[in-house]
């Protein structure tokens, strides 16, 4: 079972909180200067305390490198933020990880502890917009600046046609990593599969051949 340290309990710390708590072989330390921002989340941690993490004597009682990672989530407060990337990495994290809200953040927390940045306000708004701006994009997560999974309905002169015939991968240079069908997930659909209408495609692709394929 992974244990995880989660600093800061504002929108983006209780969401990330309320995640980690619907995977079951997950132990949560929240921790948040405020008890209020706190109370909700009781019921789905293994221990909540009241303090403020850019004293090193506090984040010293919390047995930093028990844990196999640590996230920073504060937001408001850059300066804050990088002081207990900083303290944390100094007192044995494992891994640490922190929310930034733009690039500049990011340089500064990378070079000061963090192992990892994250920027969920950028990100969300990245999803939406492609979304939205798309009618065949249903939902985009990024890999990198150039890759990403999207969720995409199949084209119709796709239909009642198999993978192999389509030449699927070969054709658009897109590999499909599942199907969704009335919610459910058919993960790594074989060759013979055949496209109906109703249907999402989960495919991995370079932004460039998903822009090609969806013309």
């Amino acid at each position: 079972m992974k244990s995880f340290l989660l600093i800061g309990m504002g929108t983006f710390g209780h969401h990330l909180c309320q995640c980690f708590a619907k995977q079951k072989e997950c132990e949560l330390m929240i921790v948040d200067s405020s008890p209020e921002a706190l109370e909700d989340l009781l019921p789905l941690v293994v221990s909540a305390k009241v303090g403020d993490c850019c004293d090193e004597k506090v984040l010293k009682s919390f047995d930093v490198p028990s844990f196999d990672a640590c996230y920073v989530c504060i937001g408001g407060n850059f300066q804050n933020s990088i002081q207990i990337a900083s303290l944390l990495k100094e007192l044995g994290a494992r891994k640490v990880i922190a929310k930034a809200e733009e690039d500049v953040q990011a340089k500064f927390l990378l070079r000061n502890g963090a192992d990892q940045v994250v920027y969920p306000e950028r990100d969300i708004a990245e999803r939406i917009a492609i979304s939205a701006s798309n009618s065949s994009i249903f939902d985009f997560i990024e890999l990198s600046d150039e890759y990403g999974i999207y969720e995409i309905q199949p084209i119709k002169k796709w239909l009642g046609k198999t993978i192999r015939q389509v030449n699927f991968r070969a054709v658009y240079n897109v590999n499909i990593l599942a199907v969704k069908r009335d919610g459910k997930i058919q993960p790594m659909p074989t060759p013979d599969y055949i496209f109906t209408e109703n249907e999402h495609l989960m495919v991995i692709s370079a932004k460039q051949d998903i822009d090609k394929l969806l013309r």
